[in-house]
């Protein structure tokens, strides 16, 4: 018996994949992009280390993270990167747009700075499916305001 597509959103990983390969694809051939696909051509813009598994849908489509945790899940980071900019839009949890502003400064950089959230939504996710319980906005962002005091130090 065979396990069915995971799906995130309604989608499954086959189609998350392809909606990255298709916005990398439009960007650089300069067509235009829905607002969706601007936001993760924007991303994926920003790892060049990823450009080639995007650029090439069948090593998109059969590339497995390492489960020993040496070689990063490049789709998980960009999928993480995209969520962050969304709650960032919407300010959703409340203070996540200052928090970011905060960490920019201490760190100098967007894009560590992102980063910087991007750890600490990832640990509270974690925490929450490990304990089996919904994620709780408050710890993810006591978890941020953590990084924030230590980041620049």
């Amino acid at each position: 018996m065979t396990e069915p597509p995971s799906a995130v959103g309604g989608h499954t990983r086959e189609q998350l994949r392809q909606s990255y390969a298709d916005a990398w694809r439009k960007r650089l051939a300069r067509s235009p992009l829905t607002p969706l696909q601007s936001m993760i051509a924007d991303v994926i813009e920003l790892h060049p280390e990823y450009h080639a598994i995007v650029e090439d849908l069948k090593a998109a489509m059969s590339f497995e993270a390492d489960t020993a945790g040496v070689a990063e899940n490049p789709f998980l980071h960009m999928g993480l990167h995209l969520a962050v900019r969304e709650q960032i839009s919407i300010d959703r949890p409340p203070g996540i747009r200052e928090l970011l502003h905060l960490l920019q400064g201490r760190l100098g950089d967007a894009h560590d700075a992102e980063h910087a959230l991007m750890q600490a939504l990832a640990e509270a996710l974690w925490e929450a499916q490990r304990d089996g319980r919904a994620p709780d906005e408050k710890h993810y962002l006591e978890l941020a305001r953590r990084r924030a005091a230590s980041a620049g130090r």
